[in-house]
């Protein structure tokens, strides 16, 4: 297990520090870039909650682990933790990781409010010991099939990889177009080459390729193909699981990168708490904010009214998600059970469709919001 420094170190106080552990992917095959905002965002708020007191008196404190995008590690990370008395779980990005952790969680009856992941069926049943704050992959993928029915596409090609993660988000789409006059036709990337992948794009008549696969590989070279095909000028490629929001895509793809529209959870406009929590976030990241930092900040904002309402116990801490209501950076947060869903959910998070402006790819344009 790879064990890491807390980045937030507690000041000393009247009692021992509250742990909370922290699943983050840091290194690679896991979304290094994501996991830099999300731990940016949950030390932030860490340090903050610390600066105001604590948690009665006694700080918070950060226990990180790297779950390198592998569930196996994730779980073994949260039975350590449980281990080491920690108060909660929190984070993660990566869903199919979120969901061994969720698990492991609810075996160990140790609270998880997980950051980022979306895949509906967190966990196989309903439990009482998990709560997100992201929305769940039905509700935003649906938003973006609507943008895409808005725009006029309705042959969409989805670019895939096995995964349960990229299945769902294929099934989704496909029940919520296909009534609507779409149609969804999937393309193996593991048995086709970049090029050979537009090929059948043309053979199929096209008019939207959706990149349902990992980042960087395969998902640039599948751009670069596309982009650099004459035949496929018109194609709208998309990103629904959110690939173009970090500065990395558009630093791999320059230009190529523009113009491709993902989800992203955040309002149209911040209000003053995610303003200003933006701004330190941009100074501490050394770029503009994902919307991944603001779900850290977030989390951890949420788990410290926990904490002082209702107590450091485990079981006081899941008693608190029903009646939890704060003001988070993208808007008021409340947990409810939804139908579908089998932890506690917000249940809304902003969601808007935006992509990179051509233009000015550091600028980013909204293009429905749902």
């Amino acid at each position: 297990m790879n064990t890491l420094p807390s980045p937030s170190g507690a000041e000393p106080t009247d009692g021992p520090a509250v742990r909370l552990g922290a699943l983050v992917p840091l290194t690679r095959p896991g979304w290094a870039e994501a996991g830099r905002h999300l731990l940016a965002g949950l030390d932030l708020a860490v340090r903050e909650v610390n600066d105001a007191g604590g948690i009665d008196g006694r700080p918070l404190e950060l226990v990180v682990r790297d779950t390198a995008a592998d569930p196996g590690r994730a779980a073994a990370a949260v039975d350590e933790l449980a281990g080491m008395g920690v108060a909660a779980v929190v984070g993660e990005y990566h869903s199919v990781v979120a969901r061994a952790a969720a698990a492991r969680a609810d075996a160990l009856g140790v609270p998880f409010l997980c950051s980022s992941a979306v895949l509906d069926a967190l966990t196989e049943a309903p439990t009482e010991w998990v709560a997100r704050l992201a929305p769940a992959q039905s509700h935003g993928w649906r938003i973006y099939a609507d943008f895409l029915l808005g725009a006029g596409r309705r042959r969409i090609a989805v670019a895939t990889q096995p995964s349960v993660y990229w299945a769902s988000g294929t099934r989704i789409l496909r029940d919520h177009l296909t009534p609507r006059g779409g149609t969804v036709v999937e393309l193996d990337t593991n048995a086709l080459t970049p090029e050979a992948l537009c090929d059948a794009l043309v053979d199929h008549g096209a008019t939207a390729l959706l990149l349902l696969v990992g980042h960087p590989e395969p998902a640039v070279p599948i751009v670069r193909a596309v982009r650099g095909d004459r035949r496929l000028a018109e194609i709208l490629i998309g990103a629904p699981a959110g690939q173009p929001e970090f500065a990395e895509w558009a630093a791999e793809l320059d230009e190529d990168g523009a113009g491709i529209p993902f989800l992203r959870n955040l309002p149209e406009r911040l209000g003053p708490l995610g303003e200003r929590v933006g701004k330190e976030l941009r100074e501490r990241l050394g770029e503009a904010p994902s919307f991944v930092a603001f779900e850290g900040w977030d989390t951890v904002a949420v788990l410290a009214e926990a904490l002082r309402s209702h107590g450091t116990d485990r079981a006081a801490i899941v008693d608190a998600w029903p009646s939890v209501a704060i003001e988070g950076t993208r808007g008021p947060i409340r947990f409810s059970r939804t139908p579908g869903i089998s932890v506690w959910q917000w249940a809304w998070t902003p969601v808007q469709v935006v992509d990179r402006d051509p233009a000015e790819p550091d600028r980013f344009r909204t293009l429905h919001t749902g």
